[in-house]
């Protein structure tokens, strides 16, 4: 019998935390392992149960004493391992950005549907990633703001495509346009193994990461702007 995905959720909102843990509870491969009203509950939650480290937050972004995107930047340091899906009623372009930016796996509305929060967070727990297809537009959007602006990046951030392969720029490329792996499979005619190979590999290049930070990487860079070479 495989392990029950571990999840914990963190909103300033009693309603909202019993609510998510009664629905997601309901899931025969998940367990809701702890319940935070703000950031730094969580933290000190994670912190008691270090020997048992969820598999999946759910954040909101607006709590007080610490909200969502500074818990993230701080559970994603600590704990690197642990996934996080950001869950808020606020269509935020800078939330949107800094969230993932800290290391965020996923992005989505409260408005979600528990079949789609349940896909997500499995999606998540398999080292996926989630962004609601409603704000990708605005997303990728705020990205290209950002990568044409006057503000400075990381030496990371702007690392030159040229250090990637072949077959790596395009996986890149079409991270970067949010396709996931199966549907690069097939635009690239290449295995599975061959595109997680190369998505590896990718990361490992251009020291990002994850594939949220290497889609980030993409749109930054204008890579993800440019014709797939066959």
């Amino acid at each position: 019998m495989m392990d029950k995905i571990k999840i914990m959720i963190a909103d300033d909102q009693e309603l909202i935390r019993d609510s998510l843990s009664i629905v997601l509870g309901a899931n025969a491969d998940m367990e809701v392992t702890g319940l935070a009203g703000n950031g730094r509950e969580l933290i000190e939650l994670i912190e008691k149960g270090r020997k048992a480290l969820p598999d999946v937050v759910l954040m909101d972004v607006r709590m007080p004493e610490l909200d969502g995107v500074e818990a993230t930047h701080a559970v994603k340091e600590r704990w690197p391992q642990v996934r996080i899906i950001i869950l808020t009623t606020f269509d935020d372009d800078e939330y949107v950005f800094n969230a993932l930016k800290y290391g965020a796996s996923g992005y989505l509305l409260k408005g979600v549907s528990v079949p789609e929060l349940s896909a997500a967070i499995r999606t998540v727990a398999q080292g996926g990633a989630m962004i609601n297809p409603g704000i990708v537009t605005k997303v990728v959007k705020f990205f290209n703001q950002m990568a044409q602006s006057s503000l400075t990046t990381s030496p990371e951030e702007t690392m030159d495509a040229a250090v990637l392969g072949h077959t790596e720029r395009n996986i890149a490329l079409l991270v970067g346009r949010g396709l996931s792996n199966k549907e690069i499979a097939a635009k690239l005619s290449l295995s599975d193994g061959t595109i997680r190979n190369g998505l590896s590999s990718a990361l490992s290049k251009l020291n990002l990461r994850d594939r949220t930070q290497l889609a980030i990487w993409a749109v930054q860079t204008g890579l993800a702007n440019e014709e797939v070479h066959p």
